[in-house]
């Protein structure tokens, strides 16, 4: 059967909980089959007596950019905030703020909301001394000079200190992002660590029981030692993300963190990757890292 645009014959609106996408349903469905899928309300079949009946959907806005490859639904949430957000025009400044992206103008600094971005998985290694954000306003160096050749707008999830180096993983990909923020999936992070000096059977213990910081107890760490000759250095893996949380563990138990690196990430790993160059994840590294966090693409 051939397929043309045509003039809606009939709308309907209705909200509609828990869907994301347009639904479309005609009363001759039954007999000619389904209809192919539509990006937009104005396909319709060549017989204009059939009833087309759009839903529109209502969601979050923070959720609807977040989805859009722009940003974490956190930084999204930011953004509206800050006001930097329009929703027909209006500045939105409302968390929670119900928008269709089908039937409303959305930008974001003046620029227009789009889903159709490529999404893009990165893992760059980060120098020491190099600023974990994407503007600075001290001007101190940032991982964007790094990022140059990027043509999407990816963005670090999670950070890493500046005097810290390692594995750090970008993305435009907002629901991924956020999944893997979330304390509630835990997603591990493996970091080597210098230390001075000698560390004891009993800090190593205690790093592995989980110690007692200013900001609460922190959970257990697995700890393997790599060397404890003159200065020590540990592989430490946690599951939480506290700010400088590893340095100050390390602290807690008498020592010093000479040099901090990230070595992984869930199941990513830095392997030889040289300091400063990032590189793609290959579609075995995206599926590991999808289900990691039961994240369906």
């Amino acid at each position: 059967m051939n397929w043309r645009p045509a003039k809606v014959p009939k709308l309907r609106r209705q909200k509609r909980k828990n869907h994301g996408r347009l639904r479309l349903t005609t009363a001759s469905e039954r007999m000619l089959g389904p209809l192919p899928t539509a990006d937009t309300m104005s396909v319709v079949g060549a017989d204009t007596s059939w009833v087309l009946e759009v839903f529109f959907v209502e969601e979050r806005l923070q959720k609807v950019m977040a989805r859009s490859g722009l940003a974490s639904r956190r930084h999204c949430e930011e953004w509206i905030l800050q006001g930097r957000v329009k929703v027909n025009g209006r500045t939105c400044r409302v968390l929670g703020t119900k928008v269709d992206p089908l039937r409303d103008d959305i930008t974001v600094d003046g620029k227009p909301l789009s889903g159709r971005e490529e999404k893009v998985y990165l893992v760059f290694h980060k120098p020491k001394d190099v600023i974990t954000t994407l503007h600075d306003e001290q001007d101190r160096p940032t991982i964007m000079r790094y990022l140059k050749s990027i043509q999407q707008r990816v963005y670090p999830v999670g950070r890493l200190d500046g005097d810290s180096e390692g594995l750090l993983f970008l993305t435009n990909d907002g629901e991924l992002a956020h999944r893997l923020m979330h304390p509630s999936y835990g997603v591990p992070k493996t970091y080597r660590v210098w230390l001075t000096g000698h560390i004891s059977d009993q800090a190593l213990q205690e790093l592995a029981d989980g110690v007692e910081l200013e900001d609460g107890p922190t959970g257990p760490a697995q700890v393997q030692v790599r060397r404890n000759q003159g200065h020590a250095i540990l592989d430490m893996t946690i599951h939480e993300g506290r700010n400088r949380q590893v340095r100050r563990m390390c602290s807690a138990v008498g020592h010093e963190v000479k040099r901090l690196q990230r070595i992984s990430f869930g199941p990513l790993r830095l392997g030889d990757l040289a300091v400063g160059r990032y590189r793609r994840l290959d579609a075995a590294e995206k599926r590991a890292l999808f289900e990691v966090v039961g994240y369906d693409s």
